[in-house]
Order: C-alpha cells, then structure tokens, then sequence
C-alpha cells in the first residue's frame, strides 16, 4: 500500500484478497477448535477397537497404523474402567464370528499370516459370517495379487489387461454381494479396492467413501481413496463425516497433491491436539520439510525419528535422499549398514543401498540393488524414480524413460517421474515431447522454480521467447530454487537485444549470493556489465566488473584488454579535458583582444619626451644628422617594444607580418624598415620638420628596394 505504482483498484483487490485470507484463517482455526474438543480418552478406546477390528480380518497396515497412533497416547489412561467394561471390550475380539466357525476361522487366519492365501481362502469358504466371509474375500484378492506380482518381469506392464483378468470372478462376486446389501464396511471397502485395480476409479471412489463412513478407523480406505484425488476442490467436496480421522487423511492427501503449507498446519494442530508423541506425525512433518526443500529440519526430524524407534525402516528410502543432497556420504554408508542389519529384504533396505551406491559414482551397481527394490515390490515408486536417475547418469535415454513411465504408472501424481521424462527427450532434442512432460510436472508442482525454468528453456528452445520469458520471470516471483531463472532472464533479454533490461536482471543476479556457486554464469555477467558500463563511459562501475573478472581463467584475457581500453580512453578523455581547459583560459584573458584589432593600425609609438628634443635641436642639422637621430628613435622604439613584450607574454601574441620583395640584401633591408618606421611614428609625434626628414629617410628605404608593413601591434 506505500507502493505509488499501484492504482486504487488495484490496492482494493489486494485488500479484498487479505480479508478472505482472514477469513480463511479465522474459519480453519475454528474447525480445528472443534477437533480438539475432541475428548481424548474416547480417541483412544476407538484406537483400540480399530486395530482389534483390523487384526480379525487381516488388515495388517491398518493395524500397524492404528498400533503407532495408539502408541502415542501413552499419557491418557482408559485401563481404570470398570470390568463390565473390559469384559465387553475381551468379548469384541469375537465380535463378528458365529461360534461354529471358531475353528475354520483361527485356521484360515493363521494361513494368512504366514502368507498362504489360497489355503485361507479355502478354510473358510463356507463360512456365513462377517469376519469369515470378508477373510475369505480378502484372501483371494491377495493370492490372485500375488501371482500377478510373481509373473510381473522387469519389462512388463504393471496394468496389462491380461494380469486384471483373474480379478473379473472375484468382482462378480463382489458386485453380487453388494446388490444383495451383504457387504459390511470393510466388504465395500475390498469392494472399492478391487475397482480400483481395474481403473474403474469413479465407482472405486464412491466405493471407498461408503466405507469410510461406515468404517471411519480403516486407514488402508484412506489410502486408497487418496490417489484419486487429483485437486484441492475435490477433496474438500467429499463427504466423509465429522470423525476426527478426517483430519489425518485431509494432511495426507495434501502432502500427496504437494500442498505443503495446509498439510503442515494440520499436523501442527494435531500435535497441539495431543499426538505430539505419534512417530507418524514426525515421520509426515519430515515429509513435509522434505517437499519443502528444507533439508536441514528434515534431516534434524529424520533423526529424532530414529533415537525414538531405531529399528523403524519406513521413510528411511526418504531420509536417505535428503543425506544424498546433503552429499554426508558417512552417514549414508552407516545408515546402509544399519538397513541391512535391520531387514536386507525390504525394498527401502535395497533403496537405501542403491543411493549410497549412486554417491559414489558407481551407477550400475546402484541399477541393480534398484533392480532388487522393485523385484519385491514392483510397486515400489521410488526405486522407479530414481532408476531412471541412474540411467540418465549412464546416458542410456531409453532405458531412462523406460524406467519414468513405469513410475508414473504407479503413480501418476509423481512429478519427479514427469520431470525426469522432459529431461530425458530434451537430450534427444524432442522438445515439443519435454514441453509436454514440464507441463504436466508445472501442473502438479505450480511453485516450483524448476519446472517453471525447465519450460522456459524448451520454450527459448522451440523460439517461443515471450513464453520464455514468463516462464523465468514467474520463476523470480515464486522464489527460484536453484537462483538460475534471474540469469537465464538475463540471457534471454539479451538474446533479444533489450540491453537494458538485460542489464537490470544481471545486476540482481550478481547481487544474489547463490550466484557465486554457477562460476561461469556469474562472470558472463561481470563482463557484460563491464562492457555496457564502458559503452556508456561509466569507466569506475565497469573497471570494478572487470577486475572481478580477472579471477576466471576464461575471462581473464577479455577482462584484460577491456581494463587496458578503459585506461586508453581515461588518458584521452584527460588530456582533451586540459586542451579544453587551457583554451578557455586563454580566451577569458584575451576576450578583449579582437575588440582592439581594429584599432591597431592607428596606433603610434610614444617616445619619451627626451627623444622628442633631440629631434627639435637637430632640425636645422644635415640629413646627415638626421638619419643618426633616425636611429637613436629606433633604438628607442626596439626598448619600447621588447618592454611591452616581456609584460604580456603570458597570454599576448605579439604578430609582425614582414613582406620582403626581391632582394639580396634582407639584412640591410630589416634595420633600414625599422628606421624607417620609427622615424615615421617620432615625425608624427614631434614637430613637421622632423615628419619631412623621416619622409626622406623612408623613401630612401624604399628606393633600396625594402619594405615593412606593421599590421598589428598587441599592446598591454
């Protein structure tokens, strides 16, 4: 608002948008306010309930989810209830199980747990009731999911039609059961999942919400409901209830559609809810910090995380990223040793391998524990990611984009994979397919410099300059990551001949202070300010560019000579500056000279009053005589003259013209004229018989064949 740029309307709208932030803000705190009336002993006999439900029927990450949360409320004592209480809370472990399927049911669950699906399916085929029937259900789903996972090779499609046909039987099955309303929230759930898997995600969506509301505590619906939401609109337009678990998913779902600041909000609210002991909060916070590019609190996070559960496994693939930007190849190789200490069989264990492999430049070894990553869970995202990494590291492009789109299909959220495919047909110069793949990866993370400067270079590419240039100056204004967009903005304006403009945008980028790691960028811009600022006669500000470019080897020699041109032209500048000076000094003190020329002619010689007399008592003498006091008058005239010379020799020309005719004799010729002119001023002076002998003495010079013409006598 002190800004005098902005117009009124424009200071309206800004005024406008800060209310509704307000209200935004005021709204959002008043719904977490209300969360956290939440009581939280009620929250932690739900917990409970849910990960015993969960356990029944097989639904291990669930469990496992619900198990940490549960854990992390510690501090609320619920164990002082009374025992009708806790004989009804022994008795819900039972809950959903006829009696007479006991037996077939502890069977087909301990089949299950040792992960043979095909045997817990069969126990339990003819049960009717709830827990029996989703066992048997879920079990087959399982078993058919993992001989699809077995025949999945390297090279395969992870979604070929032919691997989905086994799961036609089970959802006639399903859909059968539903028309008939006997499914339970945990039925419509597989139900939802089962959709999902044959991208039937329309029906899989409205699916997995039925049995959020009927199940609120199933975490894994959750998690299958959060891929298919693909913007911020749509999943505040769902319908999930008020229960409190809402919140969770909302925080993830945010993260997973990269709107950090939202999902970190909510899980501020929910530590100060209390939860500020749940290790999923932490590792989520971590996440979040990570999106964020803060690698220092990540990393501070991360370890926390580990003091407090050194042999946790999940998210390590993450932290081991963050220790790979970091470039702390130490603590990657302990946190190698440890994974495999922990679990080598677990895909973030091989993951975490592959990256210490990486660091070290050894990329093919990396490929293959990537490799391995993905043989025990060919679902596994990041080990397609950052295969794809290794492969362009290797220059083998093909494979590389292979290694993307695999990983898009797993995820097709992940702008990583999306990026890395831009990369990877921009160095087989197919630009308009890079512009297709940045612009899928702008559209997933809008703020990100990187994308936006990735566009801006295919657009410089592809000649379209006036989108290049948005797409680096949106780059500025979202904040540049890597602090390149100012510099290539620069380039780009120069390129196009807007000197100035180019000129302004190098010298912010010089002013930037993550300028000094892109050595080469930073002194292309030293010297092209050194060059405008010469061209424009600043010769201070481009001397002091220039002498910066004297510490880089390949601008040194071009520093050098445009530093010894600037010296040339100081020295001509200066010495034009004095001839200028001197020459107006010079016509401040003679500015009355060309006043007087004209009266040059008429001026006479004075000569003193001794001279005058001599001249009077001589009248009468012979010519003789006169000629000798001729030349005493000379003499006189030559003292006279000198006299006024030596008084203004500083700044008076004294100008003498002499035309001599043809003569041999231009010695007797001089002092004759001289005599001649004196004579001529002192007969002026004197008395009209001295005018008529220096008349004589003038025509006998000019009979000699001299002459003297005074044209102008400068006199003080």
């Amino acid at each position: 608002f002190t800004t005098d740029s902005l117009s009124q309307p424009a200071k309206y709208c800004i005024f406008q948008l800060c209310l509704l932030r307000v209200y935004c803000l005021l709204f959002t705190r008043r719904t977490m306010q209300e969360f956290i009336s939440v009581q939280l002993p009620d929250v932690k006999r739900e917990l409970r309930r849910g990960i015993i439900e969960c356990s029944k029927r097989g639904l291990l990450h669930s469990t496992k989810w619900l198990a940490e949360l549960h854990h992390g409320l510690s501090d609320v004592e619920i164990d002082n209830a009374p025992p009708d209480d806790d004989h009804s809370f022994s008795e819900c472990q039972l809950e959903g199980i006829a009696p007479s399927e006991y037996s077939d049911y502890f069977l087909a669950k301990s089949y299950y747990d040792v992960r043979e699906y095909d045997r817990a399916a069969h126990a339990v085929r003819n049960c009717e009731s709830s827990v029996p029937r989703f066992l048997h259900l879920y079990s087959t789903y399982m078993a058919k999911e993992k001989r699809r996972l077995d025949s999945t090779t390297d090279q395969a499609n992870l979604n070929e039609p032919n691997q989905m046909r086994d799961l036609a039987d089970l959802l006639a099955t399903l859909r059968a059961a539903y028309g008939r309303s006997r499914l339970d929230g945990y039925g419509i759930y597989l139900y939802g999942v089962v959709l999902k898997a044959l991208n039937l995600n329309q029906a899989a969506e409205q699916m997995l919400v039925n049995a959020i509301r009927l199940v609120p505590m199933l975490w894994s619906a959750y998690l299958e409901l959060s891929p298919l939401i693909m913007e911020k609109k749509k999943l505040l337009s769902l319908q999930l209830g008020t229960h409190w678990m809402r919140h969770f998913f909302m925080a993830h779902t945010y993260l997973e559609l990269y709107l950090n600041d939202d999902g970190l909000k909510i899980y501020e609210d929910l530590q100060t809810a209390g939860f500020s002991k749940s290790i999923y909060l932490t590792a989520q916070m971590a996440l979040v910090y990570h999106n964020k590019r803060d690698v220092d609190k990540a990393i501070e996070l991360f370890q926390a995380l580990l003091e407090n559960d050194p042999c946790r496994l999940d998210n390590v693939d993450t932290y081991s990223n963050l220790l790979f930007v970091k470039e702390m190849k130490t603590e990657m190789a302990q946190l190698a040793h440890k994974a495999v200490s922990i679990n080598k069989y677990r895909p973030e264990t091989c993951c975490v391998i592959g990256n210490y492999y990486s660091i070290r430049c050894d990329h093919q070894v990396a490929i293959s524990y990537f490799q391995r990553a993905l043989k025990l869970n060919p679902k596994y995202l990041a080990a397609w990611t950052l295969m794809g990494h290794e492969f362009m590291e290797l220059k083998n492009t093909n494979a590389a984009i292979q290694s993307y789109r695999k990983a898009v299909e797993v995820n097709k959220r992940d702008y990583r994979a999306w990026y890395g495919l831009g990369q990877a047909y921009e160095i087989i110069k197919m630009h308009y397919y890079s512009l297709y793949y940045f612009k899928i990866a702008h559209q997933l993370r809008p703020y990100d410099s990187r994308m936006l400067v990735a566009l801006g270079e295919t657009y410089e590419k592809l000649d379209k300059c006036e989108n290049a240039v948005k797409c680096y100056f949106k780059a500025c204004d979202v904040g540049d990551i890597e602090g390149i967009a100012m510099y290539k903005l620069a380039n780009l304006h120069e390129k196009l001949g807007d000197q100035e403009t180019a000129v302004h945008c190098y010298l912010m980028y010089c002013a930037d202070e993550r300028a000094a790691t892109d050595k080469q960028s930073l002194y292309q811009g030293f010297m092209t300010l050194a060059n405008y600022y010469e061209k424009k006669g600043d010769y201070e500000q481009s001397a002091y560019y220039a002498y910066k470019c004297l510490d880089s080897d390949e601008r040194r020699t071009e520093a050098k000579a445009l530093l010894k041109t600037i010296d040339w032209k100081r020295n001509a500048e200066w010495q034009k500056k004095s001839k200028t000076n001197a020459t107006t000094v010079a016509n401040a003190d003679t500015s009355s000279e060309d006043d007087m020329e004209c009266d040059q002619l008429d001026v006479r010689v004075r000569v003193p009053f001794s001279s005058i007399s001599d001249a009077a008592k001589g009248n009468s003498a012979p010519v003789a005589s006169s000629t000798a006091s001729t030349t005493t008058l000379a003499a006189n005239v030559e003292e006279t003259t000198a006299t006024s010379s030596c008084s203004t020799s500083s700044s008076t020309t004294t100008t003498t013209t002499t035309t001599t005719p043809n003569t041999a004799d231009e010695e007797t010729a001089a002092p004759a004229a001289a005599a001649a002119a004196a004579a001529a001023g002192a007969v002026a002076v004197a008395t009209p018989a001295a005018a008529e002998a220096a008349a004589e003495s003038t025509a006998t010079a000019n009979n000699d064949g001299s002459s003297m013409d005074i044209s102008s006598v400068s006199i003080d």
